[in-house]
């Protein structure tokens, strides 16, 4: 049988198996695909999602479509605006469609190639080389195996270097062996295989890289007539192959052990290992492995005479059709053809599968002799311009002398437009930039007054709010002082004349206007302490929270005061300020806000104060009042901006407020 042909063969499978190993599968696929799943539904971050949706839709590409589509989609939500990811996503589409659509896998590699060149990662070294080396086998049929290999040794072999993935670096070694064997270079083939398996023995001793490896050098073993080396290579694939019986690359394995019971003419050890590869490639969707297992299972066919059977399996080969895409693998298969029904007897069949293969080589022939036609034309082609090139040059001679005067004269008035030109630009550019300044200026003098104008605001507020805090305290010592010493001494007078006047008659009216007096007398108190908090001056700001809490609760209100961290040393000013805006904030929401149940936050972290008042009232819309000026609110923006800090309302009719304020303890103490 044509090695010819075996090899075309063989390398139709070994060709893509490097592509679809490039993910490089743990051989515990079942353990990989699970964790990957796992990865999906724990991990937070989308960029270690689409990561495992892109490893997902890679494995799903050959064994089901559907899937490996979803993924890939999936992958491509998760990625959103990375450009690492995106670049990620047209390799894996690339990848997707290595075995459907070889120009559209191309075109996705290009586009990967060029989006990882702007990453210096070892990980976008790794996918880069990959995509370079994949672009290469999907342009083999156009551009040819030195192509392949040309890739191989300036680009991917480079990169896979510098990435420093060792794993990566002696795969490509061992792609180079195939190759080599393809072109039936056997012996430097094997120092290929052999730098890539010292390398892995060393490093990666269990790994699906080193078993691909062991395969691939014992494939070119047999065909270099070095069977005992072949065999060591064999056992060494079937021990890592071992703990795995349902790992995807057994029907490799199968298809070389198969091969290598040919070439030691064990046909019957052979058939039943192209039996078990072709029962493992069946169920994991692998056409190219299994349209090889059929041929070697036709080889073993051929040997034993069993002529029929072989017969069987060629047409199915045809049928089929992975193989025969290539027509020089159709004429050889309508050759095998034609020989073995001949081999039968059946001189028609035989005659028909030679013209065929008469018709096919003929048409072949017939593409090779335009080539040949096209080259001859172009070469009569090149012989006639050499002629008209030779008349042109005397002219050109003659015309040469006219076109240097010509040529002096253009560059003189080159020179003078170009100078011009220089002269029009740099005005031009001196124009815009005084105009650029201009405008500049313009725009820094009104963001000078608009600056010195928030500036006298502040003043503005600061004196209001210093002006306002000294009225409420002069007022409050003047009632607590003046009117509350007179109603005290009145009500001690009064008690004094009741003593010795009162009669049991009148004791009801008393009482009633005793109480009036005590009334009269707390009231005063409430006022004074709402103009200027004792607690605070004497206890602090948080004491004094606490007392206004209280102040305002009763059976239908209840307050929740939650302190956090309140220094002691902000400044009297600020605390005033603060307690205003908490008083404010509470009186707005009792009063306007119908609140039954109040949240009220405060807490410090550094120079800066929070503040959180969250209730249960009827709400607003924020629109509805922020051009209002009612005097709360107002004030309460007007300490805010004056402590440099910051007011958010959230709030909808029905559903409650929630204000937080940030202020800063040491803005305008």
């Amino acid at each position: 049988m044509h090695i010819r042909f075996l090899l075309i063969l063989c390398f139709t499978v070994l060709q893509a198996l490097p592509i679809q190993a490039q993910q490089m599968l743990p051989l515990n696929e079942k353990s990989y695909i699970d964790s990957l799943n796992r990865s999906i539904k724990t991990q937070v971050s989308d960029s270690l999602k689409a990561d495992a949706q892109y490893l997902l839709a890679d494995y799903w590409r050959v064994r089901d479509t559907i899937k490996g589509r979803y993924y890939l989609q999936q992958a491509k939500k998760y990625s959103g605006n990375s450009p690492y990811l995106n670049a990620e996503y047209f390799f894996y589409e690339g990848q997707f469609y290595t075995t459907r659509n070889k120009e559209k896998a191309a075109a996705s590699y290009k586009k990967a190639q060029i989006a990882l060149a702007k990453f210096n990662t070892k990980a976008a070294l790794v996918l880069q080389a990959s995509a370079w080396y994949n672009y290469a086998i999907m342009s083999k049929d156009k551009e040819g195996y030195p192509f392949v290999m040309k890739i191989l040794t300036e680009k991917t072999i480079p990169l896979a270097q510098r990435s420093g993935n060792k794993e990566r670096l002696a795969h490509y070694y061992s792609q180079f062996g195939t190759i080599l064997m393809y072109n039936a270079k056997f012996e430097e083939a094997e120092d290929y295989n052999q730098k890539a398996i010292d390398l892995l023995e060393k490093d990666f001793p269990r790994s699906s890289t080193l078993l691909l490896a062991y395969i691939g050098a014992a494939t070119n073993l047999i065909y270099a007539n070095k069977k005992d080396v072949a065999r060591k290579m064999l056992d060494g694939a079937k021990a890592i192959l071992a703990p795995y019986p349902e790992s995807v690359n057994y029907a490799f394995y199968e298809l070389t052990e198969c091969q290598y019971a040919i070439s030691k003419a064990n046909f019957e050890a052979a058939l039943k290992s192209a039996d078990r590869g072709i029962a493992l490639a069946r169920k994991n969707n692998q056409a190219q492995m299994l349209q090889m297992l059929y041929f070697r299972k036709y080889e073993a066919f051929m040997h034993q005479k069993r002529y029929l059977e072989a017969r069987k399996l060629l047409m199915d080969l045809l049928q089929e059709g992975t193989i025969t895409k290539d027509a020089n693998n159709s004429k050889t298969i309508y050759a095998e053809l034609m020989k073995i029904n001949e081999l039968i007897g059946d001189k028609d069949a035989a005659y028909q599968w030679l013209k065929k293969y008469s018709t096919l080589s003929d048409s072949l022939s017939g593409v090779r002799l335009q080539e040949t036609v096209s080259a001859l034309e172009a070469k009569y082609r090149n012989v006639e311009s050499e002629k008209e090139i030779g008349t042109l040059q005397t002219e050109k001679a003659e015309q040469a002398l006219a076109a240097s005067t010509n040529r002096k004269y253009s560059w003189l008035l080159g020179g003078i437009c170009c100078l011009l030109l220089i002269i029009a630009l740099f005005s031009y550019s001196y124009s815009l930039n005084n105009k650029k300044l201009i405008r500049q200026k313009e725009i820094n003098h009104k963001q000078e007054i608009q600056k010195r104008e928030h500036e006298e605001q502040l003043k503005i507020a600061k004196a209001m709010l210093e002006g306002e805090e000294t009225e409420r305290e002069r007022i409050a010592k003047d009632l607590h002082d003046g009117l509350g010493g007179m109603l005290a001494g009145v009500k001690i007078n009064f008690s004094g004349w009741a003593s010795k006047n009162l009669t049991e008659e009148k004791r009801n009216d008393f009482d009633k206007i005793t109480q009036q007096l005590d009334r009269s007398v707390g009231e005063l108190r409430s006022v004074a302490r709402n103009l200027m908090p004792e607690s605070l001056l004497k206890f602090g700001l948080e004491t004094a929270l606490k007392d206004l809490c209280e102040f305002y609760m009763d059976d239908r209100l209840t307050i929740d005061l939650q302190t956090y961290n309140i220094q002691p040393g902000i400044p009297l000013a600020v605390q005033l300020n603060l307690y205003r805006i908490v008083q404010e904030l509470l009186s707005n929401s009792i009063k306007h806000g119908k609140s039954t149940n109040i949240l009220l936050q405060c807490s410090q972290s550094d120079d800066t104060f929070f503040i959180t008042v969250e209730d249960n009232g009827i709400g607003f819309r924020w629109e509805d009042i922020r051009d209002k000026k009612g005097m709360g609110m107002h004030n309460v923006r007007n300490r805010v901006e004056y402590l440099k800090g910051k007011l958010e309302i959230n709030s909808q009719p029905g559903e409650g407020t929630t204000i937080n304020i940030e202020l800063h303890t040491h803005g305008n103490a």
